[in-house]
């Protein structure tokens, strides 16, 4: 996806823009991932987050406690029947475009 302020200005091979486009270029591109732990997969989300593992140096360290803030969701546990109607609501709160995760082998294979 080209940026309307970078076009005609990579042949130069210089980049010139104001802060302000440069800052919400960032937002734009970052990936907000929403905290939803159901079990002990979620322990392991929190260990993707400290240091040893680091996830904020690839720009998704900013974990969001809600849904109308986030655009990625990370569903870490095996999710039931009864939960499965508060994911999916949990899931259209979310604005467009969004993202889900399925994180650890209870949530992929199901146990």
């Amino acid at each position: 996806m080209t940026q309307p302020w970078i076009e005609g200005r990579m042949e130069e091979g210089v980049i010139t823009t104001s802060l302000e486009q440069a800052i919400n270029w960032a937002r734009q591109s970052s990936v907000w991932p929403m905290t939803f732990g159901l079990a002990c997969c979620a322990i392991e989300m929190m260990a993707a987050g400290a240091s040893r593992f680091d996830i904020d140096r690839f720009g998704a360290g900013a974990f969001r406690a809600t849904p109308r803030q986030a655009d990625l969701m990370i569903v870490a546990g095996t999710v039931t029947y009864k939960m499965a109607s508060r994911v999916r609501r949990l899931y259209n709160l979310m604005p467009d475009p969004k993202f889900v995760i399925a994180m650890g082998a209870c949530t992929v294979g199901g146990g």
